[in-house]
């Protein structure tokens, strides 16, 4: 039987890789796709993103780690933290009933040796890697923050106090483009053609010519962009060079996940509230949602460094929790004191 065709997606936190998920869901047309979420941190923000359009939980709206949901659309979902190989297994058992499947990476994983797990005997019979899309954030990329240049790097981290300490992050970036078989530039709204082509030459220095480079604006292209690329990255993957090549694993303990509960929240006072933690800690990550008092809706943040966005995304469904829910990734960061910073924003 013809392998079923598996699209991993990376990239830096923030870089929009759940928009371009949803994007391919949204424009599935019929393609029944196996879609496998995981997220770095206790609690999976990501996953509670795509409950939007019905992924992640079951029919009383509670999670299920490690299980297969059904979807509307004739796509079904898993999320997942280190049951990689069990999530593949249960669908291995299902491959008639697929045509193609999602991964999205933790925004702090290594894809290469992802890949590499392809090549067991047990995947490899079923399944192979269509492609590595890595999504950038351009303007944090303009904004020289994973520069391969040194010396654009030390004074990024000199003038941000984000980047106070000496941190893995731009060996992170390139290492996720070396992996690469398309490139998206996500974001390319946000700033202008000059900024553009300043990345574009930036990624261009660790891509080979063969891998193409696209623009984006809220993941939006067309799926034969994205999907049938045929690229059997599993059988490649061993010759492209990482900076974590002589490494057994990839350990996260250089980075820090906090999760906060709050109740219903004044929406301003929690904005500067959050912009007063970004100047005193190396947050590199901000996301969650919020209960505001008198809304129906829920408002979701999501941050990276001192960009702070957010709108209503949905309406509160019956009989669901409300209130605050917020997860602080970052480096060295203090408990106490992020709770302390969110002193007095409750409504």
């Amino acid at each position: 039987m013809q392998k079923i065709p598996a699209t991993i997606v990376t990239g830096f936190l923030g870089s929009g890789k759940t928009t371009l998920l949803r994007h391919i869901l949204d424009n599935a047309q019929g393609r029944r796709i196996a879609v496998i979420v995981n997220e770095f941190g206790e609690l999976g923000i990501d996953g509670e993103i795509l409950k939007a359009c019905g992924i992640g939980c079951d029919e009383d709206g509670k999670e299920q780690e490690g299980a297969l949901y059904e979807l509307a659309n004739g796509c079904m979902c898993c999320t997942v933290q280190e049951e990689f190989f069990p999530v593949m297994q249960l669908l291995a058992e299902r491959r008639d009933q697929i045509d193609a499947v999602l991964i999205e990476t933790s925004g702090l994983a290594l894809p290469k040796p992802l890949v590499q797990a392809f090549q067991w005997p047990e995947i490899a019979n079923v399944f192979t890697v269509d492609a590595v899309v890595t999504v950038v954030d351009t303007p944090a990329a303009d904004a020289g923050q994973f520069a391969a240049n040194p010396v654009a790097v030390d004074e990024q981290r000199r003038a941000d106090p984000n980047l106070d300490h000496a941190s893995p992050l731009h060996e992170l970036f390139e290492d996720q483009l070396s992996a690469a078989d398309l490139v998206v530039l996500n974001k390319t709204d946000l700033v202008d053609a000059a900024a553009v082509a300043r990345v574009t030459a930036l990624v261009r220095e660790e891509l080979p010519p063969a891998v193409k480079v696209v623009q984006s604006t809220q993941g939006q292209l067309p799926l034969d962009v994205l999907l049938g690329l045929a690229k059997a990255a599993e059988t490649t993957i061993d010759q492209r060079v990482s900076h974590h090549d002589h490494e057994e694993d990839h350990d996260h303990d250089a980075f820090d996940a906090h999760v906060i509960e709050l109740p219903a929240v004044d929406r301003d006072r929690l904005l500067a509230a959050l912009a007063r933690l970004v100047e005193q800690q190396t947050i590199l990550r901000v996301k969650g949602f919020a209960e505001i008092p008198g809304k129906p809706m829920r408002w979701l943040l999501q941050g990276v460094g001192r960009r702070l966005d957010h709108h209503f995304d949905r309406a509160w469904r019956d009989g669901e929790g409300r209130g605050t829910r917020l997860v602080f990734i970052g480096q060295d960061l203090d408990e106490a004191a992020l709770r302390a910073g969110l002193a007095g924003v409750e409504a």
